[in-house]
């Protein structure tokens, strides 16, 4: 017990000395291990919140198919080009609420960025080589195999041969298979859902759905945009469209005033540090 008591102490000891060193290469080293642990803890928790491990728990925006015709300066609130947004895992078709589902309900508990009903992140066909659509999940059909009919209770359809519902642009649709219908809040380029209007003709069945939008970071994501149309060479190759391009301007402007806002404060501090010793010292 002794030893262990030594051993303690002299722990304690190193790290008190590590900790209030002002050696410039020991400082280094401790500013280096705090940034890593802060990033660390940030992680932990956004992995424990969202159920993704060790996979990425956020994705940024690339397109406007989510956008709000008469979004305020800013649109914070809504998933516009450019935002972060938090991935949820989902475990299976009862962990998504349609839209539908949720207006039928008024449920305001499912109510997200401007609109009822969960909106999700799939691949295509389940395709890991094409890109991820984010799309509200508009409701869910069930295909009966037994007798060749399909079930959409959300809107009052039971055993039907084929599927027609105009206001998402549906006639006499007959997938021959079940999963949600899917569509973007934007109506000038989605009018119809996406499986009506060239995105994926089949219903997006769980296993494809990579995970579910929940909470935003604005703007944040048109860093990430730039530098991959960077490092892809999109700026001076004409056949490649240019992703950071889809952010809107008043996104990138907001952008803008917050970096100049978090250097700002840091610059005032050192500034406002700089002349209280010059006056010390006068």
């Amino acid at each position: 017990m002794l030893k262990m008591s030594v051993v303690f102490d002299v722990f304690k000891k190193s790290l008190k000395s590590f900790w209030r060193s002002e050696n410039e290469t020991v400082s280094l080293i401790r500013d280096v291990f705090v940034a890593f642990m802060l990033v660390l803890i940030i992680l932990m928790a956004m992995w424990a919140y969202t159920g993704q491990w060790f996979s990425a728990p956020m994705v940024a925006i690339e397109s406007g198919s989510m956008m709000h015709p008469g979004e305020p300066f800013g649109r914070v609130g809504t998933i516009d080009a450019g935002d972060m947004v938090l991935l949820v895992k989902v475990n299976g078709r009862d962990d998504v609420v349609t839209y539908k589902e949720a207006l039928n309900k008024r449920d305001r508990d499912h109510f997200f960025y401007g609109k009822y009903g969960d909106v999700i992140i799939y691949r295509k066909y389940g395709l890991t080589d094409e890109d991820q659509i984010i799309h509200r999940a508009m409701c869910w059909v069930e295909y009966v195999e037994e007798n060749d009919t399909y079930l959409v209770e959300e809107y009052g359809l039971r055993y039907v041969d084929k599927i027609t519902i105009p206001e998402l642009g549906l006639n006499r649709y007959d997938p021959k298979s079940s999963g949600f219908i899917t569509q973007g809040d934007n109506p000038f380029t989605n009018p119809t859902c996406d499986q009506v209007g060239g995105i994926c003709s089949k219903p997006i069945r769980p296993e494809w759905i990579t995970g579910k939008a929940r909470g935003e970071i604005p703007w944040v994501g048109t860093i990430n945009l730039f530098f991959d149309d960077l490092l892809t060479g999109s700026f001076w190759d004409e056949k490649k469209e240019i992703i950071v391009y889809n952010v809107p301007g008043d996104c990138v402007i907001s952008l803008v005033l917050l970096i100049v806002a978090l250097v700002s404060i840091p610059a005032g501090l050192d500034v406002y540090d700089w002349y209280k010793k010059k006056n010390l010292v006068s």
